[in-house]
């Protein structure tokens, strides 16, 4: 089923071109955002391979694990910007909490328990939030500068938010 992949990994790592590349980003920049296939953070932004580190999410929603990750990439990464990037028609801003969670229990026959995937229709307010969350934490503020940004997925165009 992963035979594709793995042949084209073969090609990849023929010529690998990243060997010796630092962990750390080399702009200091992490992007928390969707995990829409129409997104590329690196490409929409000019940037390579280890120049940024890429958090994404369902939404670009930020759960625990990733304001986890958020905070890791400040204290042992030397990342001192943090950019959280939605994009129009995103799935997760279609719907509300508990209409999506019905409609993954209807997809799926199984309960979700104690998930929560951050479907929000009010994709504005809840960038938002995530940005304040980030920016007044106690681990990220005054560590690290923190702004929210919007993509629109039909013309490639990124505005500030907040």
């Amino acid at each position: 089923m992963f035979d594709d992949l793995l042949q084209a990994n073969a090609l990849f790592a023929k010529n690998f071109p990243y060997r010796g590349l630092p962990g750390a980003p080399a702009h200091g920049l992490l992007i928390v955002t969707c995990m829409d296939s129409r997104l590329d953070p690196l490409e929409i932004f000019g940037l390579n391979v280890g120049q940024a580190k890429v958090l994404r999410t369902p939404g670009g929603f930020l759960s625990p694990n990733t304001l986890a990750g958020a905070i890791a990439a400040v204290h042992k990464l030397n990342v001192d910007r943090i950019m959280v990037l939605e994009h129009t028609r995103c799935t997760m801003a279609s719907i509300d909490e508990a209409g999506f969670q019905r409609d993954v229990v209807a997809h799926a026959g199984q309960p979700v328990g104690d998930l929560v995937f951050g479907a929000d229709p009010n994709q504005a307010q809840h960038l938002r939030d995530d940005v304040e969350t980030l920016r007044n934490h106690a681990l990220i503020k005054g560590f690290a500068e923190v702004g929210g940004f919007m993509y629109d997925v039909e013309t490639g165009q990124v505005t500030q938010a907040c």
